[in-house]
C-alpha cells in the first residue's frame, strides 16, 4: 500500500457521477477537485464530507506499515472502508426526449379529439450532490447520461404528457397555432417539470418543445385544418377585394378632379364662368325645341339668346328684359305704322303662357336669372292672358 495517493478526475462531460478506484487508501491522501466538480468522501459506509474545488488531504484510519499490520486480522482486508465519489456540475446540453406514445386531448377551440406526439432537447445540471448520489446511484461505479435519462423516462413520460393537455387546454392553443406558440408552450411545461427533477437532485436547465406530431392524414383532422385555413383565405380575399374597390374608387374620383381641372384652366383661358357656360347649353336646348313658324317661341328663344350674349357682357338682366318684351309683344308695330286693332286671344294661350313659363325657369336654374326677375316676368306674362 502507497503511503500517500493523489485523488482527481478528469473525465468527459457526459458523466454526472463517477466513483474514484481507489479505495481504503491512506491518511494523508490528497484530493483535488475541479471547479466544475464536487466530491463526496465516504467513510466506512457513511456519506462524510462534500468537496468543492481546491486540494484537500483526506484524514482516514488507515495508517502506513501499522494498518498493514492490523489488517491480518481481517485477511488482509482494511476495516476502515472509505471511498471517493467525484459529481460533475457542469450543465449537459442537448439530451433528447420524446414521448413514447401520443397525447389524447380535446382540441380547446373546436372540440375535436386529437391524438399527438411531441419531442425536443432538455439541459440538466446536478443541483445537490449528495440527493443525487444516495437516491439513484447507491453503490454503483458511475451515472452516465444516457442512464440518468433513463432512470426518468418513466416519470418524464408520464408527466410530459400530462403537462402537454394541461398547457393546450389552460392557454387555449389549437393545434394548427401550436407551432407559433412552441416558446411559451415549451417555457410552462419546464416550470411544472422543474420540482419532479428537484426531487433527485437534478436541476432542469431548459426544456425545449422542438417538434408536435400531428395527426396528418387523419380524416376528422384534414376537415377541421381545411376550415380552419379557410376562414382565414375568406377574410384575406374580402380585405383585398376591398382594398381595390377603394383603390378603383379614389382612381375615378382622382380622375373627376382632374377633368374638372382641365375644363376650369380652359374656361380661364376663353374668358367665361361656369354659369356662364350653362347659360349657353340652356339656350341651345331652348334653340333646338323652337317651333318652325312660330314666332313667339321664337322670340324667347332670340331673346333667351340675348340674354346669354349679355351675361357675357355683363348685361345678363337686360338683355332678358329686352328677350321677354320680344316674346311677349311679338307683333308691336313700328314707328308710322298704322296700329292693327288687336286680335283675339287663341283658345291655346295657357299652353303658350305655360311654355313660356318652362323657358323661363329653365333660365333661372341655369343662373341666367334672378328669383324675383323669374318672378317678374312670370307676373308680366300672367296679366296679358288675363
Amino acid at each position: 500500500m502507497e503511503i500517500a495517493s493523489v485523488i482527481k478526475y478528469e473525465g468527459d462531460n457526459s458523466t454526472f457521477i463517477w466513483k474514484h478506484p481507489l479505495e481504503d487508501f491512506n491518511s494523508m491522501t490528497q484530493l483535488i477537485v475541479h471547479e466544475s466538480q464536487e466530491a463526496l468522501f465516504f467513510m466506512n459506509g457513511q456519506a462524510l464530507d462534500l468537496f468543492g474545488a481546491g486540494r484537500y488531504t483526506l484524514e482516514t484510519q488507515n495508517i502506513p506499515k501499522i494498518g498493514k499490520f492490523l489488517n491480518r486480522a481481517t485477511g488482509d482486508e482494511t476495516p476502515f472502508h472509505c471511498e471517493v465519489y467525484f459529481i460533475n456540475k457542469a450543465e449537459q446540453m442537448a439530451i433528447k426526449w420524446g414521448t413514447d406514445s401520443k397525447v389524447q386531448y380535446i382540441d380547446p377551440q373546436y372540440g375535436f379529439p386529437l391524438s399527438i406526439g411531441a419531442s425536443g432537447d432538455m439541459s440538466l445540471h446536478v443541483e445537490d450532490s449528495r440527493k443525487l448520489l444516495l437516491k439513484l446511484v447507491g453503490t454503483e461505479n458511475f451515472l452516465g447520461q444516457q442512464k440518468l435519462v433513463s432512470f426518468f423516462r418513466a416519470f418524464l413520460m408520464t408527466r410530459v404528457k400530462t403537462y402537454i393537455a394541461q398547457v393546450i387546454k389552460a392557454n387555449a392553443i389549437n393545434i394548427f397555432e401550436i407551432d407559433e406558440n412552441l416558446t411559451a408552450f415549451s417555457e410552462n411545461i419546464h416550470k411544472l417539470l422543474i420540482p419532479d427533477f428537484a426531487n433527485y437532485g437534478v436541476a432542469l436547465e431548459r426544456f425545449l418543445v422542438t417538434n408536435i406530431v400531428k395527426p396528418d392524414g387523419d380524416r376528422q383532422y384534414e376537415k377541421f385544418k381545411e376550415l380552419h385555413f379557410r376562414q382565414y383565405a375568406d377574410i384575406a380575399e374580402a380585405k383585398l377585394r376591398q382594398q381595390t374597390d377603394l383603390i378603383y374608387a379614389q382612381t375615378e374620383a382622382q380622375k373627376v378632379v382632374i377633368d374638372s381641372q382641365a375644363q376650369a384652366t380652359k374656361r380661364a383661358q376663353e374668358g367665361y364662368t361656369y354659369a356662364q357656360e350653362r347659360g349657353f347649353d340652356v339656350a341651345e336646348k331652348v334653340a333646338q325645341n323652337e317651333a318652325v313658324g312660330q314666332f313667339t317661341n321664337m322670340g324667347v328663344g332670340l331673346g333667351t339668346m340675348a340674354g346669354v350674349g349679355g351675361a357675357v357682357g355683363g348685361l345678363v338682366g337686360g338683355a332678358v328684359n329686352n328677350a321677354m318684351n320680344s316674346a311677349a309683344q311679338p307683333f308691336a308695330p313700328q314707328a308710322g305704322a298704322p296700329v292693327q286693332p288687336a286680335a283675339p286671344q287663341p283658345a291655346d294661350d295657357m299652353a303658350t303662357f305655360k311654355a313660356k313659363v318652362d323657358k323661363l325657369t329653365m333660365l333661372k336654374d341655369a343662373g341666367i336669372i334672378s328669383d324675383e326677375e323669374f318672378a317678374q316676368m312670370k307676373a308680366k306674362l300672367l296679366s296679358e292672358i288675363l
